[in-house]
């Protein structure tokens, strides 16, 4: 700090305006840095809640895809449970339709052998029985009649098989047309479900594409957020330095005042010294005294009342 002692009030009063012109400059700056930087933080407040809006917007819609995502996956449990029933049920079918194939081979040759059915190779056998029981007929005629009723007993026994693996036959075909039925019905229900879980599955791509979209629009917000305050970080930084600056030319200011102040109080006594004497003059020649010069003397105790 300059010594202020022996300088005169022309100095003094030279020096305090230049600090107070240099106080005045700094208090602009600083008034500006505060400016630009409200416009910057308005910028970024505005930045901030659009990213913070976007990101709950996202939080939104990620709680709905994976809403769908559970959904679709919850469809595609009840079409693999039933795509394992329908393949059990296809096995099962294939298994009877094996069977029938077998039963229906052994059928037709059983036929073959019988070459007629139970009832007309039982009539034809009963007929040429009781003939070769009870009618009275040559000797060859005998023998081929015993032969013929041999021969007819195996083609009624193959008569009587046949029908039986029919009968069986029957019985595998109801059986495999109820697992049949059953079959269509849970294809039905498969692709049902299917078309359910695809609608789903286009939900959540829908949902997770608009996801990404508004994300980039958050993130984007958020970068220039950080870019702003990159801006503004050199800005903050001349806030301190022209604070300390005003402070120390405040702290000058002060001194260079108080002695104008010590000036001024030795010019204001001197000054009352001298209108003292005129006082005293005036009083001494009984001259007309003003307000002033009452005050004076008053003041100095020369006059009492």
């Amino acid at each position: 700090m300059s010594d202020v002692s022996n300088m005169s009030e022309k100095d003094l009063k030279s020096k305090v305006n230049e600090f107070r012109t240099q106080i005045s400059h700094h208090d602009r700056e600083l008034k500006g840095i505060y400016r630009e930087l409200k416009l910057h933080r308005t910028n970024s407040d505005d930045l901030k809640a659009k990213r913070d809006k976007l990101n709950g917007k996202v939080k939104e819609l990620v709680t709905k895809a994976r809403a769908s995502r559970s959904k679709r996956d919850s469809v595609n449990e009840k079409i693999a449970s039933l795509k394992a029933s329908r393949n059990a049920v296809m096995e099962k079918s294939r298994a009877f339709s094996s069977e029938m194939s077998d039963l229906k081979g052994k059928r037709d040759a059983l036929n073959k052998q019988s070459k007629g059915s139970v009832e007309s190779l039982s009539k034809s056998y009963v007929a040429d029985i009781d003939t070769f029981l009870n009618s009275d007929i040559p000797l060859k005629h005998e023998i081929d009649l015993f032969t013929k009723l041999i021969e007819m007993k195996d083609r009624l026994g193959a008569a009587f098989d046949a029908n039986e693996i029919h009968e069986k036959l029957q019985e595998t075909y109801d059986a495999s047309k109820v697992i049949f039925d059953s079959s269509v019905d849970v294809g039905s229900d498969i692709k049902k479900l299917a078309e359910e879980s695809q609608k789903y599955h286009l939900e959540m791509l829908a949902l997770y594409k608009e996801v990404d979209e508004i994300r980039k629009e958050a993130d984007l917000a958020h970068t220039q957020m950080r870019e702003n305050y990159a801006v503004t970080a050199p800005i903050r930084e001349k806030i301190d330095p022209l604070k300390a600056s005003i402070a120390s030319l405040r702290e000058e200011l002060e001194a260079y005042l108080e002695k104008l102040n010590e000036l001024q109080l030795v010019k204001d006594e001197k000054k009352q010294e001298e209108h003292l004497v005129v006082a005293k003059e005036k009083l001494d020649k009984k001259g007309r005294l003003s307000l002033e010069d009452l005050k004076v003397l008053m003041e100095k105790g020369d006059l009492k009342f």
